[in-house]
């Protein structure tokens, strides 16, 4: 495997803040650990990130009201050529979701019944719908404990006789190994999918998400990396023959208006959503750095007083959550919430626990790492609008909440 480097390691001077916090300590005022105290730090701050966008947003808005142009249209065409020249892909194809993305891209490949794929089983539920929307059955395998990402060997024990696919999850905003990973499914003959939901503009040896495989699939929910201001999503693939199946899927298996061809879904992405993305995508790049610069402190500051992400060298991490693991999860995450620092949990089920798979699964090697990453993993606050003063809040507060020492201790 290759090396893994913490960034503690990359960036030995203060956090940015540090020295700033420090010289108003005397000066700031006391928190209110008044349990309906107003969150100190949001989880995320969309209304600050659209509110630097308001005008250029309400341009596109206009935009699409004065041409009518709802669904698909050029709004959606002008959006599909500039994301997919953003993950240096041949084509996209705009649909109305992440699942939608995922469980179209896997029919468009020729993906269902009495077919198998493997998921990671750590993961959102999305990522096993999706194969058991496109008739086939998930088959789960292990993630690695240091990245939470799926594990190549368990997934090399997972193949079986009816193995089709593997779909590599890019969990968190950081790669799967993709050259294990598609040495895995060229050993074995299998098509590879990338869940890349999380992964907005990250890399695995330079090249983005999106381009490894069959095709990746992407969610544009307002949360994430990049995020419209509704529900949508898209597939990117260099198979110009899976991209003309997807388009005809996501539009009722139209071929031509009124014929239509495949027993298709209605999953078009909205000419809105398409509109506003298309005002968002380019800063990606600005916040996707925001949100590096943010990990920096966190690390700087939690340091070993709780387990980390690793992040690979070659692998460099856009950090959509900022993930670490902790005993007592919901302990820590009740003192934090005490004095007002919102936290998530991501994911507190693993796949085969979920209810709604429970007979739909099939589970070929133990999966204690994935237990372990679902029993302990807190995800602290990360968006690109926060300032560097309250992610050194929010990680001087997680120190002591892991501590169990004074809040003052620390903050």
């Amino acid at each position: 495997m290759a090396s893994m480097l913490p960034l503690t390691e990359r960036r030995a001077s203060p956090p940015p803040g540090e020295a700033t916090c420090a010289s108003a300590r005397g000066a700031r005022p006391a928190w209110n650990p008044a349990p309906d105290a107003i969150p100190t730090v949001p989880f995320t701050t969309l209304e600050r990130e659209h509110a630097e966008l308001a005008e250029e947003l309400r341009d596109a808005f206009d935009r699409v009201v004065r041409r009518s142009g709802f669904v698909l249209g050029e709004e959606v065409l002008a959006f599909e050529e500039a994301w997919a020249g953003a993950c240096q892909t041949n084509e996209c194809v705009g649909v109305a979701s992440g699942t939608a993305a995922l469980s179209l891209l896997l029919r468009a490949a020729g993906i269902g019944e009495g077919d198998e794929v493997i998921v990671p089983a750590h993961t959102y539920i999305a990522s096993a719908l999706a194969v058991v929307h496109a008739g086939a059955v998930p088959v789960l395998c292990d993630v690695e404990e240091a990245t939470g990402l799926l594990d190549v060997d368990a997934a090399a024990a997972a193949v079986g006789p009816r193995t089709a696919g593997i779909l590599a999850v890019h969990l968190y905003g950081q790669l799967c190994d993709m050259q294990a990973v598609g040495a895995l499914a060229e050993r074995h003959g299998l098509a590879l999918f990338e869940d890349a939901a999380q992964a907005h503009g990250a890399e695995c040896d330079g090249r983005r998400a999106g381009g490894f495989g069959e095709g990746a699939a992407f969610s544009f929910y307002p949360s994430k990396n990049l995020g419209a201001l509704g529900d949508g999503g898209a597939i990117c693939t260099n198979d110009a023959g899976l991209a003309e199946r997807a388009r005809r899927l996501r539009n009722l298996g139209q071929r031509r208006k009124g014929e239509h061809v495949l027993v298709g879904a209605n999953e078009r992405l909205d000419g809105l959503q398409a509109a506003l993305l298309r005002v968002k995508l380019p800063g990606l790049g600005a916040a996707n750095a925001s949100r590096r610069d943010h990990a920096v402190i966190y690390r700087n500051v939690l340091g070993n007083r709780v387990r980390l992400l690793v992040e690979r060298r070659r692998t460099p991490c856009v950090y959509h959550l900022f993930p670490v693991r902790v005993p007592e999860r919901d302990r820590v995450a009740a003192r934090l919430q005490a004095i007002g620092v919102d936290t998530g949990v991501h994911y507190p089920l693993p796949l085969h626990r979920q209810p709604a798979l429970r007979d739909r699964v099939i589970a070929r090697t133990d999966l204690r790492r994935s237990e372990a990453w679902a029993r302990e993993e807190l995800s602290l606050p990360m968006s690109p609008g926060l300032e560097s003063q309250e992610i050194l809040v929010a990680a001087r507060a997680c120190k002591a909440a892991v501590t169990a020492a004074p809040w003052e201790a620390e903050l």
